[in-house]
C-alpha cells in the first residue's frame, strides 16, 4: 500500500508549519489563550485565506475536494501548534453534519459560510450525564406546528463561545437511551432562549455550557431525517475521533522532540542525563508509542469511508491505542523533566495537559475497548 502524500496534502502540511513557525509559537499562543477572547480572529481568517478551512469539502460547494486524510494532515500541524482555533468542531464536526445530513439550502449557505470563516459552529452533543453514549439524551424537542421547540441542556460544546450556530441533537420521540427518536437541528445562537455558560478548559481551548429553554425552530432546522439521527451522529462523531487521533500524534511528537532535546542538554553528576541506559529505554518506548499511534491514524483514516462496522472498530481502536499512548509518553515526558515539566512556563506541561484532554474526548480508553468488543463480538 502506498503511504505517500499527494502534492495538495504536502502543500497543505507545509502551509500550516509556515503559519506555526511564524505565527504560533509558543509565547503567542499564550497571549492568545490568556487573551478576554481566547482566540484570534485573524488567525481564523487566514485559515480561511490559505484554503485550510475549505480542504474537506467537495469542489461544487466551494471546497478543495479533500478527504480525511486531508483532515488528518492539517489536525496533525495544527497539534504541533496546540493551535486552539476551532477547526474540529466547526469543520469537521459542524461541517460533517452538514455535508452528510445537511438541506439544500444549508449546503448551498452554510457551508459556504464556513468556508469563507464567517461562520463558525460548535457541535452541542453531550449531555451531563451521557457518559460518552450518543443516545443518552434528556434533551427534548417537542413538535410545534410546523417546527419544533426545544428543551435541554447540553455540556461541553467545544468552541461554543465564539460560535454563530449550534449542532444540537435532541430526542423527538422514544425512552432517554433508545437508538431510535433521535434528530439533529442546526440552531442560532441568537435564537430566543438558548443561552452560554462560558468557560475555559484546562487545556487553554474554550467550551461552552448550551441551555435550551423552549427555544422554536423551523422544520428547517433538522439536520438529516427525524428520529433516525443516530447513524448520522456517529459518522460523523467517528470522522472526529480520526482527526483528534491526528492531532495527538502532532502533540505526541513534540513531547518526545522536546524530552529528547532536554535529555541532551540537562546534565547530572557531569554528564547529559540522555547518557543514562534507563531514560534511553524510556524515550525509546516512548518514540515506539508515537510511531504505533500514528500508523492507527493512518488506518482509522483510510477506514473511515468503509461501511459503518469496518469504520466503527476503526475509530475505537485508534482511539484506545491513542490513550493509552498518550498517557505513556505525556507522563515519562513530564517525569523526565522533573517537576518543571509541569510548570506554566515550560511548553511541555501544556501538550501534557492536552493530551490528557484528548484522552477523554469522543470516549475514553474504557469506553473504547468496551465499544470495540462489543462490534467484535
Amino acid at each position: 500500500m502506498d503511504f505517500s502524500f499527494t502534492e495538495t496534502q504536502t502543500l497543505l502540511r507545509n502551509t500550516v508549519q509556515r503559519f506555526i513557525q511564524d505565527k504560533y509559537d509558543f509565547e503567542s499562543r499564550q497571549k492568545i489563550v490568556h487573551s478576554g477572547e481566547g482566540w484570534n480572529r485573524d488567525h481564523w481568517n487566514m485559515f480561511a485565506e490559505l484554503g485550510l478551512l475549505a480542504a474537506p469539502f467537495d469542489e461544487d460547494l466551494g471546497g478543495l475536494g479533500g478527504n480525511a486524510i486531508d483532515t488528518m494532515v492539517i489536525m496533525e500541524e495544527l497539534g504541533k501548534g496546540m493551535v486552539v482555533e476551532p477547526y474540529l468542531p466547526t469543520v469537521v464536526l459542524g461541517g460533517g453534519f452538514l455535508k452528510y445530513g445537511g438541506t439544500d439550502a444549508h449546503k448551498s449557505e452554510v457551508i459556504p459560510a464556513i468556508i469563507d470563516g464567517s461562520c463558525v459552529i460548535s457541535a452541542a452533543y453531550a449531555e451531563p450525564k451521557g457518559r460518552y453514549n450518543l443516545a443518552d439524551l434528556s434533551t427534548t424537542a417537542t413538535k410545534d406546528g410546523d417546527g419544533f421547540t426545544l428543551n435541554g441542556h447540553k455540556a461541553v460544546a467545544m468552541g461554543g463561545p465564539w460560535a454563530d450556530k449550534f449542532i444540537i441533537t435532541a430526542r423527538t420521540s422514544g425512552g432517554q437511551r433508545d437508538a431510535g427518536g433521535i434528530t439533529v437541528f442546526l440552531v442560532d445562537k441568537a435564537t430566543d432562549g438558548l443561552t452560554t455558560r462560558d468557560y475555559p478548559t484546562v487545556d487553554g481551548f474554550r467550551a461552552s455550557e448550551v441551555m435550551l429553554d423552549n427555544v422554536k425552530v423551523g422544520s428547517d432546522a433538522v439536520v438529516g431525517e427525524v428520529d433516525n439521527g443516530l447513524p448520522l451522529i456517529e459518522k460523523v462523531i467517528d470522522e472526529g475521533i480520526a482527526a483528534v487521533c491526528a492531532e495527538a500524534c502532532g502533540v505526541m511528537k513534540m513531547l518526545v522532540d522536546d524530552t529528547i532535546e532536554y535529555s541532551r542538554n540537562r546534565k547530572q553528576f557531569g554528564v547529559p542525563i540522555g547518557s543514562f541506559q534507563v531514560l534511553q529505554h524510556r524515550m525509546v518506548d516512548m518514540y515506539l508509542n508515537y510511531e504505533q499511534s500514528t500508523s492507527m491514524t493512518y488506518m482509522v483514516n483510510i477506514k473511515i469511508d468503509e461501511d459503518e462496522a469496518e469504520r466503527t472498530k476503526a475509530a475505537s481502536a485508534a482511539k484506545v491505542q491513542i490513550g493509552q499512548a498518550g498517557r505513556y509518553v505525556g507522563q515519562n515526558a513530564v517525569q523526565i523533566h522533573g517537576g518543571m515539566g509541569i510548570t506554566e512556563e515550560l511548553r511541555l506541561g501544556h501538550y501534557f495537559k492536552r493530551i490528557s484532554m484528548i484522552n477523554t474526548q469522543f470516549g475514553n480508553v474504557d469506553h473504547h475497548m468496551k465499544r470495540y468488543a462489543a462490534l467484535s463480538e
